[in-house]
């Protein structure tokens, strides 16, 4: 059983990067899926309020367990049709496109990636290597079960 303090300064960087992510993902729902915008901030704002929920509840429960568990538990169990919010919840949260949100991280990952770009060169030519085909088999993989599942449901 692992100690972990968290302070109030950590908790508000989180607020200030998930108050950041949510207005630039609203932004992208609106622009490139013709969300209205206040409808979009309002679900990013749900997501937001419940990631950092899980986040905090994973820095006070003594086990260790990543925050992404408890973060899932507590949208399943205000998603659920006998929460008295879940019809508020999942109309807003609907409202926010899985690609608007995979744009806002995939920059942010580049601009870490950039950041660290100097311990990267250090892992050499082999874990370029590692790193193109993890790359590759993902993005295969990924297809291959979305045809997969495509084709099954009858979209394709």
């Amino acid at each position: 059983i692992v100690s972990k303090v968290l302070s109030i300064n950590t908790v508000l960087e989180w607020i200030l990067i998930l108050l950041i992510f949510s207005v630039m993902s609203a932004i992208g729902n609106w622009v490139g899926y013709q969300y209205p915008f206040e409808e979009s901030l309002v679900g990013m704002l749900i997501l937001c309020a419940i990631t950092l929920i899980g986040m905090i509840i994973e820095k006070y429960v003594p086990y260790n367990i990543p925050a992404i568990i408890y973060i899932s538990i507590i949208g399943l169990l205000l998603a659920v049709p006998w929460c008295p919010i879940s019809g508020s919840i999942i109309y807003y949260t609907s409202k926010v496109d899985l690609v608007s949100l995979t744009t806002i991280l995939l920059a942010y990952a580049g601009v870490a990636m950039g950041k660290d770009l100097g311990e990267f060169k250090k892992v050499g030519i082999r874990g370029i290597i590692v790193t193109f085909f993890v790359i590759i088999g993902t993005y295969l993989g990924s297809a291959i079960i979305a045809q997969g599942v495509l084709m099954y449901t009858g979209i394709i």
